[in-house]
């Protein structure tokens, strides 16, 4: 239980905004004020993310390319953040490769390892902070994993722009 709680402070210290990256290296989602939009490359073309303007709105943020959704098949249908790869928090360990982990025996090689980016519901739920700690415990590197713990709970509540996954 001590290594489990160890696991999950690593993973939420890196974890303050998903969204929030290098100033120098990221362009800054600007959607306020006179601005209306931002545009997102993804594997299915551009999208435009809004903003409707709530009380929660009014805040400044940077965007990642690659965002993993780690919820299950039936809340990302009724909408996720765009661009966002689903990989459900109970198959996350079985496709690490996906981020550029290598399968041994019973672990995983992942010095080539990318960024991962995570979100679930909100706050309160556990499944990506489950999804870590097991990519952890087989190996991924924690200081690559990134929690947006707000999950679609704060994405909408600022009033970004969701997609609907038509699966």
């Amino acid at each position: 239980m001590k290594k489990l709680l160890l696991v999950c402070s690593a993973v939420l210290t890196f974890s303050s905004f998903v969204f929030a990256a290098d100033k120098a290296t990221q362009p800054l989602l600007s959607i306020i004020d006179d601005d209306t939009e931002f545009v997102v490359k993804t594997p299915r073309g551009p999208v435009a993310i809004t903003r409707v303007m709530t009380s929660c709105a009014k805040n400044m943020g940077w965007l990642q390319a690659m965002v993993v959704d780690m919820r299950r098949h039936e809340d990302r249908i009724m909408g996720t953040i765009p661009g966002s790869v689903s990989i459900p928090y109970t198959e996350v360990v079985k496709q690490m490769e996906v981020f550029g982990c290598k399968k041994n025996r019973d672990s995983y090689d992942c010095k080539d390892a990318k960024k991962v980016y995570g979100f679930c519901n909100g706050p309160v739920c556990p499944q990506s902070p489950l999804a870590m700690t097991a990519m952890v415990k087989k190996g991924f590197p924690p200081e690559k994993i990134y929690y947006y713990r707000g999950g679609m709970l704060d994405w909408e509540a600022l009033g970004l722009t969701i997609e609907v996954d038509k699966r």
